[in-house]
């Protein structure tokens, strides 16, 4: 027998037979979630990173825990209402999950805090960023001057006194709205008319209230500081004893039910309404607070007492990625990289005869996503083009993509855009564009009640002579300019006919297949006759995925083990990690590539040694799916957009489709696959019980940062062009050509 920990707090014992249906072998999400942030925090405490990339990482981990409250722990009050004793092990809901949620996160926070007080402030007043408190400011009458004409002219208008007495009910503390809790003081034999009040910091002013300076550098103070200078005046002839910052996180997890939607639309619309009123998950607040008061307030909000964070430092750490922006000196921010053209652009070619001669391979963002602009604009002007369909998941404000769709419109094509109303948090910006693009002709589908249209395609239908030919754009990542700079995707542009068949027939499924609602046809075989190579979710994309694994399995032999190597955002599925294991056991080498949650546990002895799994957490947000199969020597590799999670097996429509060039499988397989396993700057190694270790190059050992290889190959090889920003525009693509 052997021991091997499984977890923080949890030990199990191995034989050696073991069944794989054990839940010990797979870590819970939640728990493998907050692993996962844990290294995004490490990057904001790594001091090799300059420190405006450390407070890039301090804001996205605190973003990060903001909307696992929202919806992660929201979800698992929501289970724990519905009191469901079907649930297997592996998603059984506990009071105990909570409490190691709790403990956890609490000890991220505190992480956190330190690191931002004792090691950022600090560093950004050497690039010369500077946040001063009230009292730094007293001796200068100048300065004091300044911050009470701000505070008379911006700020006392719109504040807003909130009593708690008979009178007045404790008042709605909003979703991460940050507020004041003034607490007044006692007077020994007299009865105070009230203990506390609130103010909410106005969310509409920069929460970093600019000071002039005359010596250089950029000075803030917080508004809530300004504020507390001044409370006084909201409250006249009370005594105040203290001010503390506090703020509340609501639940935001949702579901839309079948039966009850007649309309998807408004049916969105309602529960973005709704959300103003879910219950209250998380207290984060100052120091110092009276117990007495805590709890009043945690029985009013219903928030459970392990869920009370004292932030040692500002609350909300994400109200400071304003200062990235700043025009700091180079040293302070990693070097700046503006995405490349591919070389075959050098051409003076339009992009329909580009693709033509041969598929297109893009790896974002060391490729520019100003190609797919091109690919889109181009479309939308050419006379030839009759018809673009278009799939819409997150495209982000002022959208170019949006704008080339409605233009098409315009020019009287047939341009349909399948827009998806779920995806969290940005249901009201997609809800907007749907009806912009309604207006301007395009016909806007909303997908399916309880699927998720997360899958990426493009089609365009093209007259070329007497015939009709169609060009396809599949991808990892949405059509999303501003994110297309920051996340790692790939997308492939083809005219490959198989290609075009499929995509056209998953734009059929997605605009005329209502009976899909209902299942009357979601089997296999039906798909499998609508598609050539292409499997979609719900139906057939994990049995794909299984059969793919079984058949490594099947060709794996002792001299010439098989080998997989997958690289996605997260692995929770549950069958897929038991034939991984299986896999594993019949000696095919696995390398997994998974940025976030990983509930596969490596290196167990007689169960998962052949597998090794790796989380790169760098400058750009790795967010690309590939999957290869070693297939006794005929390699396959195939790209999409799921992960190994139910969700986008069974709750989404997705799409995996089969990488056919040749070229391009030998520049994912070395180029792209190969560079990231060889990370030993910026790569972490799981551990069997969920932990990771940071890889380390040894003393004689090159050094490989897999971005900046990836950035390397692409100023080597690609073209140079004006700034992203510039060429994302239909007229700055026009200086494309230059070198």
């Amino acid at each position: 027998m052997k021991k091997v920990k499984a977890g923080t707090d949890q030990t199990v014992t191995m034989k050696d037979k073991i069944g794989l249906e054990e839940s010990s072998l797979q870590l819970d999400r939640e728990l493998a979630w907050l692993e996962f942030n844990r290294r995004v925090l490490g990057e904001a405490q790594d001091k090799n990173n300059p420190v405006l990339e450390r407070l890039k990482f301090a804001s996205i981990f605190s973003s990060n825990l903001d909307e696992f409250f929202m919806v992660r722990v929201g979800g698992l009050y929501r289970f724990l209402e519905l009191d469901l004793e079907d649930l297997d092990t592996f998603q059984k809901i506990s009071q105990d999950k909570l409490d190691a949620i709790a403990q956890k996160a609490g000890i991220l926070v505190s992480e956190l805090c330190t690191c931002f007080v004792n090691e950022l402030i600090p560093l950004l007043e050497k690039a010369g960023i500077t946040l001063l408190r009230l009292e730094q400011l007293e001796k200068d009458k100048k300065t004091s001057k300044q911050l009470e004409d701000y505070f008379e002219e911006y700020v006392f208008p719109v504040l807003t006194p909130l009593a708690v007495d008979p009178a007045h009910p404790f008042p709605y503390l909003g979703n991460l709205r940050l507020n004041l809790l003034v607490v007044f003081e006692q007077v020994p034999g007299k009865r105070t008319p009230q203990e506390y009040a609130f103010v909410e910091v106005p969310s509409i002013l920069n929460r970093l209230v600019p000071i002039k300076s005359e010596s250089g550098g950029y000075r803030y103070i917080l508004l809530e500081d300004l504020i507390r200078k001044h409370v006084h005046r909201l409250f006249p002839g009370m005594k105040i004893k203290n001010t503390i910052a506090l703020r509340v996180t609501r639940n935001q997890d949702y579901d839309l039910y079948e039966n009850e939607v007649m309309d998807l639309l408004e049916s969105v619309e309602a529960v973005i309404k709704d959300r103003s009123n879910k219950i209250a998950l998380r207290l984060e607040i100052d120091p110092g607070a009276p117990k007495k008061i805590i709890k009043m307030i945690l029985k009013h909000l219903g928030i459970e007492e392990r869920f009370v964070y004292e932030i040692h430092g500002p609350i909300n750490v994400c109200d400071f990625q304003a200062l990235l922006e700043l025009p700091c000196a180079p040293q302070f921010r990693d070097v700046p990289f503006n995405p490349r053209l591919p070389r075959r652009f050098i051409a003076e070619k339009d992009i329909f005869t580009i693709i033509r001669e041969g598929d297109v391979l893009l790896h974002h963002p060391y490729d520019s996503f100003a190609v797919v602009m091109d690919f889109l604009d181009t479309a939308a002007d050419d006379p030839n083009v009759l018809a673009i369909k278009q799939t819409l998941y997150r495209t982000g404000k002022d959208s170019p993509v949006v704008a080339a769709l409605r233009r098409a419109a315009d020019n009287g094509k047939q341009v349909t855009a399948v827009v998806e109303l779920k995806a969290r948090f940005d249901e009201k910006d997609n809800i907007d564009w749907a009806r912009q693009m309604q207006e301007a002709g395009v016909n806007s589908v909303f997908g399916f009640i309880q699927w998720k249209t997360h899958c990426k395609a493009t089609l365009i239908v093209r007259r070329e002579g007497k015939q009709l030919r169609r060009y396809v754009h599949v991808s990892t990542g949405n059509y999303n300019t501003i994110t297309a700079k920051i996340y790692t995707d790939i997308g492939i542009l083809t005219c490959d006919p198989d290609f075009g068949h499929d995509v056209s027939a998953l734009f059929n499924v997605l605009t005329g297949y209502n009976s899909w609602s209902s299942g009357d046809i979601l089997n296999s075989e039906t798909v499998t006759s609508m598609f050539r190579l292409f499997t979609i979710s719900p139906v057939n994309t994990q049995e794909t995925m299984l059969c793919l694994i079984d058949r490594e399995i099947e060709k794996s032999k002792p001299g010439k083990p098989g080998h997989i190597i997958a690289k996605m955002n997260a692995l929770v599925d549950p069958k897929t990690i038991r034939k991984l294991y299986q896999a594993s056991q019949a000696g095919v080498r696995i390398e997994l590539i998974v940025r976030g949650i990983c509930c596969l546990r490596p290196g167990l002895p007689g169960i998962s040694e052949n597998i090794r799994v790796v989380s790169i957490v760098d400058r750009f947000l790795e967010h690309s799916r590939l999957f290869y199969f070693q297939n006794g020597g005929e390699t396959e590799i195939y790209s999409g957009s799921a992960d190994w999670m139910p969700r986008n097996f069974n709750r989404r429509i997705e799409i995996l489709y089969p990488i056919r060039n040749s070229e391009i499988k030998q520049r994912i397989l070395s180029e792209i696959l190969g560079i990231y396993l060889a990370d030993n700057v910026k790569a972490h190694l799981m551990q069997p019980d969920g932990s990771y270790i940071r890889i380390v190059a040894k003393e004689d050992a090159l050094a490989v940062r897999s971005q900046s290889e990836l950035i390397a190959i692409a100023r080597k090889g690609g073209i140079k062009s004006p700034p992203y920003e510039e060429i994302i525009t239909k007229s700055g693509r026009k200086k494309r050509r230059k070198r």
